[in-house]
């Protein structure tokens, strides 16, 4: 029994011995290295900044959308932030990275923090109340220029994709036209048609091209003097 023990005994001090040396290397290793900033400068600060000081002053206007595109930075670097958060507690819990990354992290977070403030704060400088709904606004613009970015992604990808797949015929998209409700609110007895967008455009007439021509004057109709039943009359006369 006491031969079994301690082979076992032997492997586990080794195996922990092992664990605890390779998480202290991984730390020092960590710790070496150069920490750079978390995000790099802040353009779009830099350039609300400028316009502030400029000198004859800039447009209202111009310094308002200098400061809604700082804003929609700030909200790039939230969703990066949010989305760097729960991969570095889990690789510090692990002790994959050191408590400097992490404490580099905290300082970034407090400073966005402090970002938003400020630019909350320059907003109602403008505006009463639009310090609430700037940010609203730059998460708005994301959303679109994120849409955007995939609608033009499938769209040119498409042409790869048709050739890839061998795709040669495309789907026209039809037209629906309801027949409209007759008075009384019955159903409409006309059934519905379907038309293609090509047999559409087919159908239209064509522009003539426009040639100089003299305008044509419309007489008015003559004017009739004779009453009506004035012809029986000088007949009975006669």
């Amino acid at each position: 029994m006491a031969s079994v023990l301690i082979p076992a005994a032997y492997l586990a001090v080794l195996v922990i011995a092992l664990l605890i040396f390779g998480r202290i290397y991984r730390k020092r290793e960590a710790a070496s290295r150069r920490l750079e900033p978390w995000f790099p400068a802040h353009h779009e600060r830099d350039v609300y900044v400028s316009l502030l000081q400029c000198n004859p002053p800039a447009h209202d206007g111009l310094i308002k959308a200098a400061l809604v595109r700082r804003a929609v930075a700030d909200v790039h670097r939230i969703f990066r932030l949010r989305e760097d958060k729960v991969a570095l507690s889990n690789l510090l819990q692990r002790g994959s990275i050191s408590d400097d990354l992490w404490t580099s992290f905290l300082a970034a977070e407090k400073e966005l923090e402090a970002e938003i403030l400020e630019v909350v704060t320059e907003a109602e400088t403008f505006k009463q109340g639009w310090g609430n709904l700037i940010f609203q606004t730059a998460a708005e613009i994301v959303q679109n220029e994120k849409l955007r970015e995939g609608m033009n992604k499938v769209f040119h990808s498409r042409p790869q994709l048709e050739a890839k797949y061998g795709v040669t015929k495309r789907i026209v998209p039809t037209i629906t036209i309801n027949a409209p409700p007759n008075m009384n609110g019955a159903a409409p007895t006309t059934p519905t048609t379907t038309v293609s967008s090509k047999t559409l455009q087919q159908s239209l007439p064509v522009p003539a091209p426009s040639t100089k021509s003299e305008p044509t004057v419309v007489s008015p109709p003559p004017a009739t003097s004779a009453v009506p039943g004035s012809g029986k009359k000088s007949k009975k006369r006669k």
